[in-house]
């Protein structure tokens, strides 16, 4: 590939066009300059023409990424690298020109950020391996990968595949750009900051060697970004490749294995990407399902966005609640969750009925909204006048009534139930 061609490519009208709409498609929080991603049009006609000329010159130097540290649900933080406006089109251009010639040298079986893949795929994978009798999995977590890659082995991999040095410097540029964290500055000596448009496809780059070296000891393995699992046949089999497969990692390609959250177990044992398996006695088949922890996370949106103190309209909390149940359900399609849907579902309508009593407040309004809703004139003024607590009223026979799962469904609410049976593979 010319090097002078792949960088005109890259800076090219068009394919910054391209990168500019993606990067305000995706919007995001500002970068270290504050600039936002819904308004880079105006930076760029300003400074889009010196930018371009001194990345020719390899004189354009990139702006440090904001350090901002997003919670874990299970405890600790995720360091994120939020990169500046110009610098994000400039990494989305630049993965959008080098991506398909890297695509041709992936593994079939890695799944993450790559066009036209996704975690649903992973997981159909796996089970089928696990379906082809290798139940027992080599769970392998890497410590802080995105925080932990060496530079020069993943540019020796990137300049493998890519006679530019012109953008192979570029690229290197990027990694060596430095954070800011609280306004101090700080080198980046390692890693690629998570955030960042190029990561994804360098974080791919760099464990495509994992990849392949499994395939070379005809192991079984899926692979969405950081997240591998290897599939033997035996306990046994499955600590050789474990103790193996780490040394690898840690002595060919300079990354860090968690010890304690790495493990050889059934698959009934392992949460991957959010699912969880089982083994279905009857079909004699491993199945996915939503794992257990994955499930406790959207009931405690669901909790959070059914908050009787949340001073929001019920037809904003209804919109939020489809959102949620709408992304939830569609990633877990691939699952079998029936009966969690319709439990899910039941609570949710609980905690929404007790959000209406809440905001009908004075005895008169309850009065004049259950008779709209079709309850007697007497036992609406009897329930108006209640003094059980919330809880009671939203389960009673007059809630239920008055708020019944088809009233619920005229207003709009999606039901998780509902809209699995419309999506489920």
């Amino acid at each position: 590939m010319n090097k002078a061609k792949l960088l005109e490519q890259i800076l090219s009208e068009e394919n910054l066009k391209l990168a500019m709409k993606k990067v305000k498609d995706n919007r995001g929080e500002p970068g270290a300059d504050g600039i936002r991603t819904g308004d880079p049009e105006d930076y760029w006609y300003e400074h889009g023409k010196e930018i371009k000329e001194k990345i020719r010159q390899r004189k354009y130097k990139p702006q440090p990424v904001l350090r901002v540290e997003i919670p874990k649900p299970n405890g600790g933080v995720r360091n994120l690298g939020i990169p500046t406006v110009a610098d994000r089109m400039i990494q989305q251009a630049i993965t959008q020109v080098i991506t398909p010639h890297f695509e041709k040298t992936f593994h079939e079986h890695s799944y993450g950020f790559r066009p036209e893949r996704c975690a649903q795929q992973a997981i159909v994978k796996a089970l089928e391996m696990m379906n082809r009798h290798n139940d027992w999995i080599v769970d392998i977590d890497l410590e802080k990968f995105f925080d932990t890659v060496p530079h020069d082995k993943l540019m020796t991999l990137v300049a493998k595949q890519i006679e530019g040095g012109d953008v192979v410097s570029l690229i290197r540029k990027y990694l060596v750009s430095g954070i800011m964290i609280d306004d101090e500055y700080k080198e980046s000596i390692i890693g690629t900051p998570q955030g960042g448009n190029l990561s994804p496809l360098l974080s791919n780059i760099m464990l495509n060697e994992l990849d392949w070296e499994l395939e070379a000891r005809g192991l079984n393995m899926v692979r969405y970004a950081d997240d591998c699992i290897i599939l033997a046949g035996s306990e046994k089999g499955a600590n050789r490749v474990m103790q193996s497969v780490v040394k690898f990692i840690e002595t060919k390609l300079g990354l860090k294995v968690n010890a304690t959250k790495s493990k050889v177990d059934r698959p009934n044992k392992i949460k991957y990407l959010g699912y969880g398996f089982y083994y279905d006695s009857r079909q004699r088949m491993y199945k996915a399902k939503p794992h257990q922890k994955s499930v406790e996370r959207i009931k405690q949106k669901i909790k959070e966005l059914t908050s009787r103190s949340w001073g929001v309209s019920m037809e904003y909390r209804i919109m939020r609640l489809n959102q949620t149940i709408r992304g939830w359900v569609n990633y877990f399609k691939f699952g079998n969750m029936k009966t969690t849907c319709e439990e899910i579902d039941r609570h949710m309508r609980s905690r929404l009925r007790i959000c209406y009593w809440k905001q009908w407040k004075k005895v008169s309004t309850k009065y004049k909204e259950l008779q709209k809703l079709g309850i007697p004139k007497g036992k609406a003024w009897a329930w108006a006048n209640s003094r059980k607590s919330y809880a009671r009223v939203a389960g009673s026979y007059v809630m239920h009534r008055a708020m019944s799962n088809a009233r619920f469904k005229e207003k709009g609410l999606i039901f998780l139930s509902t809209h699995y049976a419309k999506v489920h593979i």
